[in-house]
C-alpha cells in the first residue's frame, strides 16, 4: 500500500473508517475538508484536546487539506489532484458530488485507472437513494434493532455504530479488490457501497434463518438463537458467558455445575431441544451458577474445556492480560485507541500519527500534487484553501 494516493471526501464514521483502514495499511490519505472542518469533528461528548474523540478514533494516519468546493478554483484544484490519485472515497448524499463536477465520470475521464468509492445510506440508485441515513436509522430499517434487547423490552440499538463500522470495513475491502484488478491491467471502477446493504450483510446468519423458516427472530438478550446454552448467566458477583451446546461440553457443564441430571432430561437432550426449551434451561442453570463467583466458575469450567468468559466492562477489558498481549493498544496523539493489528504475531508498524487539525497539511499536499508555490499562495490568499497549518507551511 506504500505510495498509494487516496483522496478522502468522507465524514462522520463509515467513510472515515474506510480511509483510515487504507491509511493504516500504508496509503497516503489526504482528508479533503471544508474550511471549517468536516461535521464529524462536532460529534461528542467526549472531547479531548478540543476535538471529538469519536472523530479522532477514525481519522488517524491522515493529512488534512481544507479547500472550499463551492468555489470554481477549489473544484478545479481537486480535479487536477484526482488525475494523480489512485483512489477517491466520498460519502455525500447521491448526486451532490456529481453536481460539483467531481463525480466518477468526470474524474475517470482524465484518470481511467481511478478507483472511486461512493458510500451512502441506501446506494446510488434505487427507490431510497435520495434518502439520508445514519447508523441508528440503518439499525432500525434493516431489522437489526428488532432483534436486540430482552424478550420483554422494546427494540434496542448496538451502542457502537455497528452499521457505520461494518460499512467502512466492507468499503475498504471493495477498494482493495478494485485496486487488485487495476494492478492486473484492468480499468478503475465506481464502487457503490451502502450502509443498508452492509448492515444486511452483517446479519447474514439471521436473514438466512428467516428466509429458510419464515420465522421472525425473537429478542433473546445475550442468547444465540441457534444454540443453547450459549448466553450470559448470573453468578454470585456478576455474569459469565457460557457456550456449551455441543454434546460433550453440554454433559461436562451439567457435571461441573452439580446438575448431572440435566444431561438426561428429555427437555434438554439435543441442542434443538435446548433451544426450544431455553427459558427452562436458563432457570435451571442460573440456579446453580448463582451459588459461586464468576472467577470461581471460570476456573472450574475452563478446567473442563467448557467455553466461558466473564462479561467484562471496558475498564476490565483494557486492564486485562489479553488486551495487553493483543498489540491493539496504540496511543495516537491526544487519545488512546485500539490500533490496526491483525494479531500479536504481526510485527508492529510505524507509530500512528495523530488525527490532523483542519488544514494542517494543505500547502505541502498541494505542492506534492504539482501546484506551484505561487498557485498555493493564491488559493490561500483568496480563501479557497484555509487553515493555519497551510499558511505556516506555505510561509516556511
Amino acid at each position: 500500500m506504500r505510495g498509494l494516493r487516496v483522496l478522502d471526501f468522507t465524514h462522520v464514521v463509515a467513510g472515515p473508517l474506510c480511509t483510515m483502514t487504507l491509511a493504516d495499511l500504508g496509503a497516503d490519505v489526504v482528508k479533503v475538508e471544508p474550511p471549517t472542518g468536516e461535521i464529524g469533528r462536532l460529534i461528542g461528548p467526549p472531547w479531548r484536546g478540543g476535538q471529538s474523540v469519536i472523530w479522532q478514533s477514525v481519522n488517524r494516519n491522515k493529512r488534512s487539506l481544507t479547500i472550499d468546493l463551492k468555489t470554481s478554483a477549489g473544484r478545479r484544484t481537486v480535479r487536477r489532484m484526482a488525475r494523480q490519485a489512485d483512489v477517491v472515497v466520498e460519502s455525500f448524499r447521491p448526486g451532490v458530488i456529481t453536481a460539483l463536477d467531481l463525480g466518477y465520470d468526470t474524474l475517470a475521464a482524465a484518470n481511467p485507472a481511478l478507483v472511486y468509492c461512493s458510500i451512502s445510506a441506501f446506494g446510488q440508485t434505487g427507490p431510497a437513494s435520495d434518502r439520508p441515513g445514519v447508523d441508528g436509522i440503518m439499525q432500525a430499517v434493516t431489522g437489526l434493532m428488532s432483534t436486540l434487547g430482552d424478550p420483554d423490552s422494546g427494540p434496542a440499538k448496538v451502542q457502537v455504530p455497528a452499521a457505520d463500522m461494518v460499512t467502512g470495513y466492507l468499503a475498504s475491502i471493495a477498494v482493495l479488490a478494485a485496486l487488485h484488478e487495476v494492478r492486473d491491467g484492468g480499468r478503475g471502477q465506481h464502487l457503490d457501497v451502502s450502509l443498508y446493504n452492509a448492515t444486511i450483510l452483517l446479519q447474514q446468519t439471521g436473514f438466512a434463518s428467516f428466509l429458510a423458516s419464515g420465522d421472525e427472530p425473537r429478542r433473546l438478550g445475550s442468547a444465540a438463537p441457534y444454540a443453547a446454552p450459549n448466553e450470559a448467566f448470573p453468578t454470585a458477583d456478576g455474569w459469565i458467558m457460557i457456550a456449551a451446546y455441543d454434546p460433550v461440553r453440554w454433559s461436562a457443564l451439567c457435571d461441573a455445575v452439580g446438575a448431572s441430571g440435566l444431561s438426561s432430561d428429555p427437555r434438554f437432550a439435543t441442542n434443538d431441544d435446548r433451544v426450544r426449551n431455553r427459558p427452562a434451561l436458563r432457570d435451571e442453570l442460573s440456579r446453580q451458577l448463582r451459588t459461586r463467583t464468576t472467577h470461581a466458575w471460570l476456573d472450574t469450567l475452563s478446567a473442563r474445556d467448557i467455553l466461558c468468559a466473564p462479561v467484562n466492562g471496558y475498564g476490565e477489558v483494557v486492564a486485562s492480560a489479553e488486551y495487553a498481549a493483543s498489540g491493539l493498544h496504540r496511543p495516537t496523539g491526544p487519545i488512546d485507541t485500539p490500533g490496526f493489528v491483525l494479531g500479536p504475531a504481526q510485527p508492529a508498524g510505524p507509530p500512528d500519527t495523530a488525527p490532523p487539525a483542519p488544514g494542517a497539511h494543505s500547502a505541502e499536499i498541494l505542492a506534492e500534487y504539482g501546484l506551484s508555490e505561487s498557485e498555493v499562495m493564491t488559493l490561500i490568499e483568496s480563501g479557497v484553501v484555509d487553515g493555519a497549518g497551510a499558511r505556516s507551511r506555505a510561509a516556511s
